[in-house]
């Protein structure tokens, strides 16, 4: 019985004698394996760099050239393909110079069916094994990469943003991540920070710049004197003179004014700074990672925000996709969450309804991971058995599920207003207003047609 995985193997055969090649021929072309046949050197050499074949078979006495040379050609240029070199002497010598040459074996004539098959049953048995190997590494690898200092997803999106933050890390560049709210910004920054082997024994220093007035910000940042405003009771150290050395974290750089947008600039140029109300510059040495959730860009362009400054940040950038761009991620999502819900409520949930998860797949989640997290805790805690249901779910989510479904099918119903106008038109025309003809034509009732005719505005005379 033939075996299914010889089609997918390709088999050079090459000796001058006729009768031997065809014999080979026949013989593999029977069990199943793709063929070819060269007679010489030459000729052999043109098709290998054409084709990637997996098994040259070669008398190692040729008509133009010792079959060794072809063998040196083969292994230095396609080392995946083994040979088998055939021998009419059957001498040791030439069996140990093929086999120097990494001949996978050597066969010597008089061929016999069963041991040529005997060998490459062997190289196929190898073949497929090296293959299982890298599988199993891939898989070992997208396995390990499903998280990444506490980042969770496996997702290419994310793969790419695991290898940068690896690539970036070490370097004093600044780095500017971008994504909606909810997409992990702060925990990208964090990863950057603990790859880091030069700063991650150091604070992780993180501002959240939206939270606080633009005084009490500058002051976060940079400290204060005492006296220089009121409640300036003491001498205050900053944000970026605690991160010397370390990682600074700012997060929605976009809500700073253009005043402190001037100061961070100088900061980011030199390291200097000066704490409010002092004439004292100090210097620091933090790494700057920024995070918005704006198009800076834009606001680039409508004077919101500082062309020198974005320039500044925008060394390196990182986007974080939302996740409704990055779908095969939500059920490693969900799982980690739930996790993490029954540790924190003392819960023992397992999972999640096919329909819920078809629901979490259909669904464009707006709030992101953030968004999910919120949900899968709520569930956690309402879950009446060891699966959540529908019923499961925070009444929010379910009626903003409700509100996204009927917009997307009313999106559907306008979109396709027109063209079933258009269609009715056009047949009202090619029949000069007859009704019953009209309905006949479209495959449709009278009644049928004069509803779709008021539904559309339609008035033909």
């Amino acid at each position: 019985m033939m075996d299914e995985r010889y089609k997918n193997y390709h088999i050079l055969i090459v000796d001058d004698e006729p009768l031997i090649r065809k014999s080979l021929y026949e013989i593999l072309k029977i069990e199943g394996f793709r063929v070819q046949m060269a007679s010489a050197m030459q000729e052999a050499k043109e098709l290998v760099r054409k084709t990637l074949f997996d098994i040259v078979i070669t008398d190692l006495k040729l008509a133009d050239a010792d079959g060794i040379d072809l063998l040196g050609f083969i292994k230095k240029n396609f080392p995946a393909t083994e040979v088998i070199v055939i021998t009419g002497y059957g001498t040791i010598e030439s069996a140990v110079s093929a086999m120097k040459q990494h001949a996978f074996d050597y066969v010597t004539k008089p061929i016999h069916d069963e041991e040529i098959k005997l060998i490459i049953a062997r190289i196929i048995e190898k073949k497929e094994l090296l293959r299982e190997n890298i599988e199993l590494r891939a898989m070992v690898e997208m396995k390990k990469r499903s998280t990444f200092y506490g980042i969770v997803g496996q997702s290419e999106a994310m793969q790419q943003v695991y290898r940068l933050i690896e690539s970036v890390a070490s370097t004093n560049a600044t780095i500017m991540i971008s994504g909606e709210s909810g997409t992990g910004k702060g925990l990208v920054a964090r990863a950057i920070h603990q790859h880091d082997q030069n700063r991650r024994a150091k604070p992780f220093v993180e501002v959240s710049c939206g939270a606080l007035s633009e005084t009490l910000l500058e002051s976060e940042l940079f400290g204060h004197v005492k006296g220089a405003f009121t409640g300036a009771i003491r001498d205050k150290a900053g944000r970026f003179e605690l991160a010397d050395g370390a990682t600074i974290f700012l997060d929605e750089i976009d809500t700073c004014s253009q005043e402190l947008q001037v100061k961070l600039l100088r900061v980011l140029q030199d390291g200097g700074y000066e704490r409010v109300g002092d004439t004292q510059t100090r210097k620091t040495d933090a790494r700057v990672i920024v995070a918005t959730n704006q198009d800076l860009e834009k606001l680039v362009e409508e004077g919101k925000f500082r062309e020198d400054l974005y320039y500044r940040i925008h060394v390196i950038p990182i986007a974080i996709a939302p996740l409704r761009q990055r779908k095969d991620d939500i059920n490693l999502l969900v799982e980690h969450f739930i996790r993490v819900s029954n540790e924190k409520n003392n819960k023992n949930v397992k999972g999640i309804s096919d329909e819920v998860k078809k629901l979490f797949m259909e669904y464009r989640w707006p709030g992101n991971i953030r968004q999910l997290e919120n949900v899968i805790e709520g569930s956690v805690i309402m879950a009446q058995t060891h699966c959540i249901n529908k019923r499961d779910l925070p009444v929010t989510f379910n009626a903003a599920e409700r509100k996204e479904r009927n917009t997307v099918h009313q999106s559907l119903e306008d979109g396709l207003k027109e063209p079933a106008k258009e269609l009715i038109l056009t047949k009202l025309r090619e029949m000069n207003g007859n009704r019953s003809l009209t309905a006949a034509s479209l495959g449709i009732n009278r009644t049928t047609l004069y509803n779709k005719m008021k539904k559309y505005g339609i008035s033909f005379k």
